[in-house]
């Protein structure tokens, strides 16, 4: 996609939504990380019904190891792969206590080598938390990558990487951090993967619509 393309499709977006922000509910950087972790394979509503509870009862990971495994499992029972995440943000608060004061790291790379942490979810995690300027590449974000023509690849990572070459020194720098959210919330609400509501779309004479 050409460089004056990739201005407009932001320069839309910020018309139209200037400061997108993360539709999880979280109240620190431990429970936000917590849920992104929760939010994999789920959406951000479902998570949502779960975590003001569970928060109410655990918003450090010390007080999440003290709540136990078993207990954490009744909170997130509604949420897909809940027992796999259970066991995961009871292992990432233990490493957190143990290796890291109880502090969520900032560190892109150290936030990987959490359990239950991956590429994505550091990325999401830092740009979210801290308006770090990286590129967490979920479902969304690689559908619309691919169909808009803006970042096009056939894995998440390749999808990340084109897309930083895409915007990085094209758009403002400014605007940079909000790009995975209004890709993010593009696709939730527009584009979605069976029915893209082309008709209702702010780019849609830009849009290659690849697949569509």
């Amino acid at each position: 996609m050409k460089p004056e393309d990739v201005i407009k499709i932001f320069a839309r977006f910020k018309k139209a939504n200037p400061e997108p922000k993360c539709e999880l509910l979280f109240n620190s950087d431990y429970t936000l990380l917590v849920a992104i972790v929760l939010s994999a394979q789920t959406t951000d509503k479902n998570v949502n019904k779960v975590t003001p509870a569970l928060f109410a009862k655990a918003s450090t990971p010390e007080q999440m190891l003290d709540l136990g495994e078993d207990i954490l499992k009744q909170h997130i029972r509604s949420i897909g792969l809940f027992n796999s995440k259970a066991k995961n943000i009871m292992a990432l608060s233990k490493s957190l206590v143990e290796n890291y004061q109880g502090i969520v790291p900032k560190d892109f790379e150290i936030l990987q080598k959490l359990p239950g942490v991956g590429r994505k979810t550091a990325n999401v995690f830092l740009n979210t938390m801290y308006g770090m300027p990286t590129f967490g590449v979920d479902t969304h974000v690689l559908r619309l990558g691919n169909r808009i023509g803006i970042a096009e690849g056939k894995t998440p990572l390749e999808v990340e990487k084109n897309l930083e070459k895409a915007v990085k020194n094209v758009i403002p720098d400014e605007d940079l951090k909000y790009v995975s959210h209004w890709l993010v919330l593009h696709g939730r609400y527009i584009c979605t993967a069976k029915k893209p509501a082309c008709e209702k779309c702010l780019i849609h004479d830009l849009c290659l619509k690849n697949g569509i």
